[in-house]
């Protein structure tokens, strides 16, 4: 089951407050800004800066 549009037009990234959006493949949220990814864990966004994980390019995401 996919993130719900609704929910993630409310959800921000908790580092910066910014736009996030959803992978390709949707089991992740990605902020652009912080390279941030935060994973999705049975279905619940795991927004935790501590639990994210760097990239260096969102790009292909």
């Amino acid at each position: 089951m996919a993130i719900k549009k609704e929910l993630l037009d409310i959800l921000a990234c908790p580092k910066c407050k910014g736009d996030i959006r959803l992978s390709k493949n949707e089991d992740a949220l990605i902020c652009d800004k912080c390279k941030l990814i935060y994973e999705i864990r049975d279905d619940i966004p795991i927004m935790l800066i501590d639990e994210a994980k760097k990239v260096e390019s969102t790009d292909g995401l």
